[in-house]
């Protein structure tokens, strides 16, 4: 009850997003308040966002993915057990997410091919082409990885993350 009365507080006074992730997650939990969903969406829908341009390409489909993520967030919400921090929890779910979104595009062969013909018959013409062709390259190398495989460096060295933070 205690919590309850500090969350309604900072609710009413406007500080809702001063509350910690673990507060939130109780909170909605106990209560199913829309407004605190709302505060973890916040705090976090860009970062899922970045990971799921990460493994599309497509702003659209990656914004419906991180819509996506968020309601089967809230849905699970139970599940997360706090033996690691919520924003760990929240990248595992989002990786699984696009994973799946991945396996069953591949299974509809909706891979498309025309942007590796483009590359493969561009005439490289200055330096900065051969710059533009070889980060070209090293992206089409990253797609035909493993989405698990490219994830993980991605997560080493896109977004700085430790070993630990990644296993």
């Amino acid at each position: 009850m205690q919590l309850y009365l500090l969350v309604f507080n900072y609710l009413s006074s406007g500080k809702k997003n001063s509350l910690s992730d673990e507060d939130l997650i109780e909170q909605i939990i106990e209560t199913q308040n829309a407004q605190l969903v709302e505060v973890l969406y916040e705090r976090y829908a860009d970062k899922v966002y970045r990971r799921c341009i990460g493994f599309v390409k497509d702003t659209a489909i990656a914004e419906d993915l991180t819509h996506d993520i968020f309601i089967k967030v809230y849905l699970n919400l139970s599940s997360f057990r706090q033996k690691s921090k919520f924003s760990t929890w929240l990248y595992s779910v989002t990786y699984n997410f696009c994973i799946d979104y991945i396996r069953k595009r591949q299974k509809e062969n909706l891979v498309d091919t025309e942007e590796e013909e483009i590359i493969a018959n561009h005439e490289i013409d200055n330096t900065d082409d051969l710059n533009h062709i070889a980060l070209d390259r090293l992206g089409d190398l990253m797609n035909k990885m493993k989405p698990e495989d490219r994830l993980i460096l991605q997560m080493k060295y896109r977004d700085d993350m430790s070993i630990k933070e990644i296993q």
